[in-house]
């Protein structure tokens, strides 16, 4: 199954439909109709949080679904124990994307044994959203399948620029054996088209195309004289 998941991504474009507590659009059936219209878009797949979202949106998608759950206050929010990662496959996701970096986990298992107690129970490809070339290289030891610079800017081992972190795609790409997926702060299709180029498996892009508050703000702060 991994094989004809990754085969799908390759060179596709990924696209995160969320929006967060509070938001007019934070609502399963919004972000269900948001992932089918970006699938009709020719989206290579959708990146969903939560077990509702998936739920809701997975039914005739016709695209593999990346699923997450963000829970918790910690450093580690990202579909952060294997409770979650199973809700997560068992709502729908085909691709279950999990925290990837080397901080504790909140139910003390390492990365390995999520993965191992994922794979026990679920026919999922596993993605680990990671935030340095030393988490990717540890999370491909793990046994995760495919990885993801998600995270680049998030933990403390990288400064967060405005834009992709295109620094440690090319470290990811140039030492690691898995697949890499681009994500994070991808704001433009030239951006999209460079992390290609500079041997990205994927790119998944959320905000600049499924959030319209910070595009409107965008528009509105550079209108201004």
């Amino acid at each position: 199954m991994t094989g004809a998941v990754l085969d799908r991504l390759r060179g596709g474009l990924i696209v995160s439909c969320q929006a967060y507590p509070g938001e007019p659009m934070r609502d399963p059936a919004t972000m269900a109709r948001i992932a089918h219209a970006v699938a009709t878009g020719g989206a290579a797949a959708v990146r969903l949080q939560g077990p509702d979202d998936i739920r809701a949106a997975a039914p005739g998608l016709g695209v593999p679904v990346v699923g997450i759950w963000k829970d918790g206050d910690g450093d580690v929010v990202i579909t952060p124990t294997l409770r979650h990662a199973l809700a997560v496959a068992e709502a729908g996701a085909g691709i279950v994307a999990v925290d990837g970096t080397r901080r504790p986990r909140p139910d003390g298992r390492t990365l390995a044994a999520t993965v191992a107690g994922l794979r026990e129970r679920a026919d999922v490809t596993i993605m680990a959203d990671c935030g340095s070339i030393d988490d990717a290289l540890a999370a491909q030891d793990a046994g995760v399948d495919v990885l993801a610079t998600t995270l680049a800017g998030y933990t403390p081992e990288r400064a967060r620029g405005t834009g992709p972190d295109l620094e440690l795609l090319d470290a990811m790409a140039g030492r690691c054996t898995l697949p890499v997926v681009a994500e994070g702060r991808f704001h433009t299709p030239a951006q999209a088209r460079e992390a290609l180029a500079r041997g990205a498996w994927a790119v998944c892009v959320g905000t600049a195309i499924t959030h319209p508050e910070t595009i409107t703000r965008r528009f509105r702060a550079a209108m201004v004289p």
